[in-house]
C-alpha cells in the first residue's frame, strides 16, 4: 500500500509539470479554434537546438565515461526497437480493417524514437532532481534506426511474399486453363515456361527483390532529428564545447521545450481527424502500446540497474524512449521505405495519441515508478 501511496504522489506531482502543461495548453486552444501559428522553421531550429543540446550533453558524458558501462543499456535499446515492430506485426496486424503493411508501418514508427519526448523525459528528471547518466540521451540512435530498419525490411518482405503468391496462384489459373484447351502444341507460345526448371528460374527472375539495409540506415542517419543528435554528439566526444554548451545551449534548453510543446499539442489535435480515416483500432493500439513498450524497456533497464550499476534515472529514459514514437525522422523514412503503407494511419496514431500519452502519461508515469521503487 505505501508503495502505491507513494506512486501516486508522484505521479500527479509530475502532471503539474510545466513541460506538460505547454502540451495540454496547445491542445486546448487548439481546441478552442485558436488561429495561433508557429513558423515550421522555427520549429525545425528549435528541435535542431534541442538535439544538438541533448547530442553535446551525451558527447561530453562519453567522453569521460568508460564505454563498458554502456554496452548493455546500447543493446536493450537496439533490442526493444526491433521487438516492438514485431509486437505491432503480431497483434495489431491481427485487428479487424487493419492491413499488415500499416500495422508493420506504424510498429516501426512507435519502435522509433521522438527526440522531443526524450527532452521533456530528461527536463522532468532535472526538475525531480533524478539522477542519471549524461549519456542516456545517446541511447536515441541504437533504439531509432534498428525500429525503422526492421519495419521497412518486415514489410518488403510481406509484400514480396504476397506477390509471389498472387504470381502462383495466376499462373496455375493459367495452366489450367491451358490445359482445359485441346490438346496442341503451345511450345511456340514465349510466356509459357515449357518445364518446371524453366518456370521456377523465370519465377526467381521476376520476384528476387532483396531489401537493401545500408539505403534505410543512411536515410535515417541523414534525417533532421538524427542529423542534430548526432552533429552534438560528435563535438562533445572530439572538441570541447563546454563553454558554449553552458553559456548558451544549457539555459535556453527548457524555454525552447516549451514552446515545441505548445507546437505538438496543437499538432496533435490537429491530426485526430486523421484516425476517423482507418481502423478504431489504432487508437486502442497508441493508448496501450506506450506503456507496453515502456515496461518492458523498464524490466530491462532493472536488469542493467541491477548488473550494471544503470541509475534509475537512466532506465526511466530508456522507458520514456520505448514509449515514445517518433515525430520528425520516422515519418518520411517510412513513407521513403514503405510506401503503399497510409500515412494517415501510422502518423495520425503516432502524432494525435501516441506522443501526448508518452509526454502526458507515461513519463510521469515510470519517474513515480522509479521513485517509488527506490524508496520501497
Amino acid at each position: 500500500m505505501d508503495f502505491l501511496s507513494l506512486f501516486l504522489t508522484d505521479f500527479v506531482k509530475q502532471l503539474q509539470s510545466p513541460t506538460l502543461g505547454f502540451l495540454i495548453g496547445g491542445m486546448i486552444i487548439a481546441a478552442l479554434g485558436s488561429e495561433l501559428v508557429i513558423p515550421e522553421s522555427i520549429c525545425s531550429i528549435i528541435v535542431f537546438m534541442l538535439l544538438t543540446k541533448i547530442g553535446l550533453t551525451g558527447g561530453i558524458a562519453i567522453r569521460n565515461s568508460t564505454l563498458t558501462e554502456m554496452v548493455l543499456p546500447i543493446l536493450f535499446a537496439a533490442v526493444v526497437g526491433i521487438l516492438i515492430v514485431f509486437i505491432a506485426r503480431y497483434t495489431l496486424a491481427k485487428m479487424p480493417k487493419v492491413k499488415t503493411v500499416d500495422a508493420i508501418a506504424t510498429g516501426g514508427l512507435f519502435g522509433a524514437v521522438s527526440g522531443s519526448t526524450m527532452a521533456a523525459a530528461l527536463t522532468l528528471l532535472e526538475e525531480q532532481k533524478m539522477p542519471y547518466e549524461a549519456w542516456a540521451g545517446a541511447l536515441y540512435p541504437f533504439m531509432d534506426i534498428p525500429a525503422l530498419v526492421t519495419a521497412i525490411v518486415v514489410a518488403n518482405i510481406y509484400l514480396n511474399k504476397k506477390k509471389n503468391r498472387v504470381a502462383s496462384v495466376s499462373t496455375t489459373q493459367e495452366s489450367f486453363n491451358k490445359q482445359s484447351i485441346a490438346a496442341g502444341d503451345y511450345s511456340d507460345q514465349p510466356n509459357y515456361p515449357s518445364n518446371r526448371q524453366e518456370y521456377l528460374s523465370q519465377q526467381k527472375g521476376d520476384t528476387d527483390n532483396r531489401v537493401k539495409i545500408w539505403p534505410i540506415i543512411k536515410e535515417s542517419l541523414q534525417g533532421p532529428a538524427l542529423s542534430a543528435m548526432l552533429l552534438g554528439l560528435a563535438l562533445g566526444i572530439f572538441t570541447r564545447p563546454e563553454s558554449v554548451y553552458k553559456g548558451f545551449y544549457d539555459p535556453a534548453f527548457r524555454g525552447l521545450l516549451s514552446i515545441l510543446m505548445l507546437v505538438m499539442g496543437m499538432e496533435a489535435w490537429s491530426r485526430l481527424g486523421e484516425l476517423r480515416k482507418v481502423a478504431q483500432w489504432y487508437v486502442v493500439y497508441s493508448v496501450v502500446a506506450p506503456f507496453i513498450h515502456g515496461l518492458i524497456a523498464f524490466g530491462l533497464g532493472m536488469i542493467a540497474h541491477y548488473t550494471m550499476n544503470f541509475s534509475m534515472g537512466g532506465v526511466v529514459v530508456l522507458a520514456v524512449i520505448a514509449s515514445s514514437s517518433s515525430d520528425i525522422s520516422g515519418p518520411p523514412t517510412l513513407r521513403a521505405g514503405i510506401p503503399s503503407a497510409n500515412p494517415s494511419a501510422y502518423i495520425g496514431a503516432s502524432t494525435a495519441i501516441g506522443t501526448p500519452v508518452a509526454i502526458g502519461i507515461c513519463i510521469p508515469f515510470f519517474i513515480g515508478l522509479a521513485q517509488a521503487l527506490g524508496r520501497a
